[in-house]
């Protein structure tokens, strides 16, 4: 089982890429996605998904229509691309464990959150990639709030995860420790 270091909070993402960024520059093998806000004119107007890899597709977008389909997927006022997600993220998460590197590969998984987990494709690819023995997961999970999402509290109450609480006072002095419980999950 691999050992899981998951940070949650505010500026997840930016603290994810700075991670990564190091990571990489380490010469760790590291494979994952993020998610990134997409605004037009100073409005928040969905979510897109990148890959590290450099792919990129949109997560959710603003609906004007207030009317749902069946076969529409929403958080507030986002509705969910979920073919698009999974097209990016589904494949890059059933590689990541086929590898013959002797050393444990980085996978970063930004975020586990409501959008996401509307793919239950994308839910039984995290879990193998959580129980996989040759791969480290940097996620980020949202604080917990409203109705438990489950996947999230399953890996919040996990043995082998570590979370970090993320807030704008910590954000910059955090990196150290995150980049730090990467290492030690790698040996």
């Amino acid at each position: 089982m691999a050992s899981v270091r998951i940070v949650e909070g505010v500026g997840k993402t930016t603290l994810i890429q700075k991670v990564t960024q190091a990571l990489k520059s380490s010469g760790i093998p590291i494979d994952g996605f993020y998610t990134e806000e997409v605004r037009e004119g100073g409005r928040r107007t969905g979510f897109d998904v990148v890959t590290l890899s450099g792919k990129r597709g949109p997560l959710s977008r603003v609906s004007s229509d207030s009317s749902t389909s069946r076969r529409e997927y929403r958080v507030g006022q986002y509705v969910v691309d979920l073919v698009s997600f999974e097209q990016l993220v589904l494949p890059m998460l059933r590689n990541v464990n086929h590898g013959s590197n002797a050393e444990k590969k980085i996978c970063v998984i930004d975020e586990i959150g409501k959008m996401e987990l509307f793919s239950q494709a994308f839910i039984q690819a995290a879990r193998q990639t959580l129980t996989g023995s040759e791969t480290v997961v940097l996620g980020t999970i949202p604080i917990p709030k409203g109705k438990p999402l489950d996947l999230v509290e399953e890996i919040r109450s996990r043995k082998d995860v570590k979370v970090f609480n993320v807030s704008k006072e910590n954000r910059n002095s955090i990196l150290q420790d995150i980049l730090a419980a990467v290492e030690s999950c790698r040996k």
